[in-house]
């Protein structure tokens, strides 16, 4: 059956607008579409593709377990679930993990346990839940409300209640509205939907103080941040500040849905059998390539890559903007970058993410005001190289426009 871009528009429910051309084949940061254009990917596929496209070892872990188990339903535990869900607890803070198939399903996981902790322990008037304005954290409706973009949330009829949100980076704001009604705190510890706005080291540890004073959970969204994206596998290990909650999804299983809520021993006590699940959450498949994807990423050379390149990529998009000057600041961490645009520029993210695409670069935007890069960490040099050549020029066409 012959397929082009004219289908979706036939057959998909118009949530999306994907661009015209049809990506077929990947391999590592290379991808050809419909017509064998070839483009360097500077996007990952927003943050998941951490070890580019087909990634010899993820393909060989698929194709093993994909002849010898499937999916289990949770009347039975799988070995590849307990291995990767070893790993995780033995690489961070965490000692329990749940397994899910997306950040949403994590972070709805985080929200609910957070919320029946707080009950089990201090009552039913401890539920107010916290999160930060223009943060994500997913399209549930739970989570869709807890993010601070209402946009995303308005127009569903009546949402969750007890959430409320404040400006990033802003404690005295955070500490006006906590109190022990709180029950959990919600942040990225980098926000990425959000215009990739890292946190004052301030902030994050005030944060973490203003939990421990009223008894409320925090709970870090590291989805986008998380394996290796800042140059630590998880970003709160750069800060020095250490979550209740974690949240992990994206770049884990390398390119196969896969989503981890983890947590201390004691907080996870609270959703006990039957409280909680997951039909394909923990399935074998998935696991088999998340824990591959752990132990490539979970590596000195790799994580210590991820600072270097983002020292390529910072002096490669400051020579493109000594040249041009559209861009106020290069922010993020690691190799989750974004350009903020000038106020000559503001507003037109859009227009620099199709020019790219028209000069075979994929890239991102966070937001109307900053292009984003979220490349495989080991993406090689060359590659950086060219794609930023490729950005140059992209630049070039829209400040000529």
């Amino acid at each position: 059956m012959q397929v082009t871009r004219d289908t979706f528009d036939e057959v998909m429910v118009p949530n999306y607008n994907p661009a015209a051309l049809v990506p077929v084949k990947g391999e590592g940061s290379r991808v050809w579409d419909q017509d064998g254009n070839e483009y360097i990917d500077f996007a990952g596929g927003i943050a998941v593709n951490v070890l580019g496209h087909c990634h010899p070892e993820l393909v060989a872990a698929l194709k093993e377990q994909g002849e010898k188990l499937w999916h289990l339903s949770n009347v039975f535990t799988n070995e590849p679930a307990l291995r990767l869900a070893k790993k995780l607890t033995n690489a961070t803070f965490a000692e329990r993990v749940y397994f899910a198939n997306s950040g949403a399903e994590a972070n709805e996981a985080a929200l609910k346990l957070a919320r029946r902790y707080a009950i089990e322990h201090f009552g039913e008037e401890k539920n107010q839940i916290i999160s930060f304005n223009q943060g994500f954290h997913g399209r549930t409706f739970f989570t869709v409300t807890v993010g601070g973009q209402a946009a995303y949330s308005d127009g569903f009829g009546p949402k969750p209640g007890a959430i409320q949100h404040v400006d990033y980076n802003d404690l005295s704001a955070l500490e006006a509205i906590m109190s022990d009604k709180t029950c959990a705190v919600m942040m990225e510890p980098l926000q990425g939907e959000g215009g990739i706005i890292s946190p004052t080291q301030e902030f994050v540890e005030g944060v973490r103080a203003l939990c421990d004073k009223h008894n409320a959970l925090l709970i870090f969204d590291e989805v986008q941040s998380g394996v290796g994206r800042t140059g630590h596998l998880y970003a709160y290990m750069g800060l020095g500040v250490t979550p209740d909650i974690l949240t992990s999804a994206k770049a884990l299983g390398g390119g196969f849905p896969i989503g981890a809520m983890l947590t201390t021993a004691k907080i996870a006590a609270s959703l006990k059998p039957g409280t909680h699940g997951s039909t394909y959450g923990g399935n074998p498949l998935a696991c088999a390539v998340a824990e591959r994807a752990l132990d490539i990423v979970n590596q000195p050379e790799v994580l210590e890559g991820v600072f270097r390149k983002e020292q390529l990529f910072r002096d490669g998009l400051q020579a493109i903007n000594d040249k041009y000057h559209v861009f106020d600041e290069v922010r993020g961490k690691g190799l989750l970058l974004g350009c903020a645009l000038n106020e000559k520029y503001k507003g037109r993210a859009r227009d620099f993410l199709n020019a790219a695409t028209q000069h075979k670069l994929m890239c991102l935007i966070a937001g109307a005001n900053v292009v984003r890069f979220a490349p495989s960490l080991v993406i090689p040099d060359a590659d950086i190289k060219q794609g930023l050549e490729r950005f140059e020029l992209a630049v070039a066409q829209v400040v000529g426009e």
